[in-house]
């Protein structure tokens, strides 16, 4: 059985269309994402996920899609999620997780090119979102 990880997927939109996203200290650009606990659907994993990496409440409105990572051969279930407050340009929150690390999160124009920055899977998780964003506005 493939293993399911969830991933929060915060947009806004400024000048274009936004993805909340951060910078680990050790990976590199990354986008929240997480597994998916015994007994728990990978909508309400999308929100324990966004609340334990940015600190940030919010509800799953709806499911993007599922996507294949090939490289690591897990299997992503993306939600689109509101956020109850307005959200900062760029902030730092510190993390319990893997010892401690503090994220830097920031807004990713969804049109612009992903630099070596992005860790690899995230680079291939990004272009498979922005497809299905941009077929979803035509």
């Amino acid at each position: 059985m493939s293993i399911v990880k969830a991933c929060p997927v915060v947009l806004r939109t400024r000048q274009s269309l936004e993805i909340l996203a951060f910078e680990h200290p050790l990976a590199g650009f990354q986008l929240v994402m997480g597994g998916v606990e015994s007994g728990e659907t990978t909508a309400s994993a999308a929100i324990r996920e966004l609340h334990e990496e940015a600190r940030i409440t919010g509800k799953a409105i709806r499911e993007l899609g599922t996507w294949h990572a090939e490289i690591t051969g897990h299997t992503w279930v993306f939600h689109q999620c509101q956020v109850s407050a307005g959200l900062p340009d760029t902030w730092i929150h510190f993390t319990e997780d893997d010892g401690g690390h503090q994220f830097r999160f920031f807004w990713h124009p969804l049109g612009s090119e992903l630099t070596n920055e992005w860790h690899s899977i995230f680079r291939g998780a990004l272009i498979t979102l922005m497809v299905w964003l941009r077929h979803e506005a035509h």
